[in-house]
């Protein structure tokens, strides 16, 4: 399918803004939707395919974090890049755990936003994700459904540590540094020597490997971290 035939959502009350983003990805070649409102923009997200939602956070009535988490418990999983103001770390973090698949604060460059929603697309068609399951020893991640098992038993994760896992098992029998985790699982808002890489580490630990004699995540000292099927 050609990509630049997915239709896309745009939702957003700044009209200035919805035109010159949908006129934008239109150029593009993408067929654009378009709604101000929270309310509006989740009963069309339900009733209507996209291949991608590009949705603010200051909305009328529903607020985008309300949009998106609500989405999400519905089963919807098309992607979603948020767009705000708010520049605060608090503010983005919320919006990552709330299940946007990425986060633009304004202003920015309309090329920016363009190489985000080709990034986010590759891996989606109109249908849905590409259904892809990771697996590495006995543990399997489904990156579809968000679920993890080990051992045939299921693993409850959040958002974050979701994200960790995936990209651990991405990257399996490969050294993983802090600064690659800041920059592709806490998209570079996170200092790489923080103890919040650490503390999220050690919480995956107890999630996957406490029960198993088998120890998938291994730490290597001054180095970073390294998932790997042979562990000790």
């Amino acid at each position: 399918m050609d990509r630049t035939r997915i239709p896309l959502l745009v939702v957003e009350d700044e009209a200035r803004m919805a035109d010159v983003i949908g006129k934008g990805l239109e150029e593009e070649g993408y067929p654009v939707s378009h709604c101000a409102d929270g309310e509006a923009a989740l009963a069309q997200a339900q009733a209507e395919k996209f291949g991608l939602i590009i949705l603010d956070v200051m909305l009328p009535g529903m607020d985008g974090f309300t949009v998106c988490r609500q989405l999400r418990d519905k089963g919807i999983e098309t992607p979603i890049i948020m767009l705000t103001a708010r520049g605060k770390l608090n503010d983005k973090v919320f919006g990552l755990d709330s299940g946007a698949n990425d986060y633009l604060t304004k202003p920015f460059a309309f090329e920016e936003l363009l190489a985000r929603v080709r990034v986010l697309l590759r891996g989606h068609t109109v249908l849905g994700p590409v259904v892809e399951t990771l697996t590495v020893a006995d543990l399997s991640l489904d990156t579809v459904s968000q679920r993890v098992y080990r051992a045939g038993s299921e693993i409850e994760l959040s958002r974050r540590e979701f994200a960790l896992l995936e990209y651990l098992m991405r990257n399996a029998g490969k050294l993983v540094t802090r600064t690659m985790i800041a920059e592709h699982v806490w998209n570079q808002e996170c200092n790489a020597y923080s103890n919040v890489i650490d503390v999220f580490i050690n919480h995956l630990r107890k999630k996957v490997d406490e029960a198993h004699d088998t120890k998938l995540i291994q730490t290597l000292r001054g180095r970073g971290f390294m998932l790997e099927g042979f562990g000790n």
